[in-house]
């Protein structure tokens, strides 16, 4: 890890060091711990940056520190309003918790305002089939993901 080396005096000081991109690959491996702390340098960085604060609070409910994801998406929304990730990720918090008004109203926000790129079709397919549901809309229905909350 990176983040290791610089405190240990590993490595070229010239070398700069893309915490964020380090994040995500540790991420992507399911090492959500060291994935935050690389988060975290990456925000040192740049304070604030709304995409950084969006993988801290999918890192947060990866973990299952869902109170701090929700904390942290609030904090991306007051930042950038339109950020559709943000939208996503706490809608379905927010159904964990049985508040369906609320996440019916990021749903309808994420998807007024979609993502793009190639795994976008199957966030915008499964919001819209969640939105569908808590409409009580003919044909919809209850995916796994969200029968297990």
């Amino acid at each position: 890890m990176a983040w290791w080396k610089k405190i240990i005096g590993g490595g070229d000081d010239s070398e700069r060091i893309d915490y964020y991109e380090e994040g995500l690959a540790l991420l992507r491996e399911g090492r959500f711990h060291e994935a935050l702390t690389s988060f975290r340098l990456s925000l040192k960085e740049s304070p604030g940056d709304p995409v950084v604060l969006q993988q801290i609070a999918i890192t947060y409910t990866r973990i299952g520190m869902t109170e701090e994801a929700t904390k942290t998406y609030r904090h991306v929304l007051q930042k950038d309003s339109e950020a559709a990730g943000a939208h996503y990720g706490l809608a379905y918090l927010l159904l964990r918790k049985g508040q369906e008004r609320e996440a019916a109203r990021h749903l309808e926000a994420f998807l007024g305002n979609p993502p793009r790129g190639p795994e976008a079709g199957e966030h915008i397919s499964h919001a819209r089939a969640t939105l569908a549901r808590l409409r009580g809309e003919p044909g919809a229905f209850r995916s796994h993901d969200e029968s297990s909350t």
